[in-house]
């Protein structure tokens, strides 16, 4: 099943005119996968087509709204899993609870949390992986280029300052700038 849906997502990408990198060397069957950008529900289609071509079995977090029959079947289907962003409490603990029960776990998340433009990113990505002891896998969606490309790979430190400014310089690097409120990080918290 897994090479028919590889299949059908290769269709898919090639009839909209994108490209893909093939998994990194540096992949790693236990880690959290972070994306940008996250401008338009279009990004999260090819990111779930993405999944399934490299044949990863990894969840993808969906917005708790957009699971309603009949497309909550097509997003669980493919990886999806329902995040409710209101309730943050305990959602960390949880996810890193699942890493430790699990041989193979693959969370990929945008941390930008929404489509609309925002002045800092969410943080929750670094401390599931933190506490989970995972890297953090970069993933940028090259609009330009009309390419899904894997940028670079961390290892959470003991500062998340520093681990966001790494993460920074390696989406600049592609082209791309990771909105960070510097002021904001200063008092960053356990979410």
């Amino acid at each position: 099943m897994k090479s028919l849906f590889s299949w059908i997502g290769r269709i898919v990408y090639f009839s909209i005119g994108w490209t893909y990198d093939p998994l990194p060397d540096y992949w790693d069957k236990k880690s959290v996968v972070i994306g940008f950008p996250h401008t338009k529900n279009m990004d999260t289609f090819r990111a779930l087509t993405y999944i399934k071509i490299a044949k990863v079995n990894a969840r993808l977090l969906v917005k708790a709204s957009w699971f309603f029959f009949p497309i909550s079947l097509l997003l669980k289907s493919l990886g999806g899993l329902p995040i409710k962003r209101n309730q943050a409490s305990g959602f960390v603990e949880s996810v890193v609870n699942e890493f430790n029960k699990r041989e193979e776990l693959v969370l990929a998340l945008v941390p930008e949390g929404t489509r609309k433009q925002v002045t800092t990113i969410k943080t929750g990505f670094w401390h599931i992986a933190k506490g989970a002891n995972v890297p953090i896998i970069c993933w940028y969606l090259d609009n330009r280029q009309k390419r899904t490309r894997w940028i670079g790979k961390i290892h959470p430190g003991e500062s998340i300052e520093a681990d966001l400014l790494k993460i920074k310089e390696i989406y600049e690097k592609a082209g791309f700038s990771i909105p960070l409120d510097t002021e904001k990080m200063k008092q960053l918290k356990k979410p």
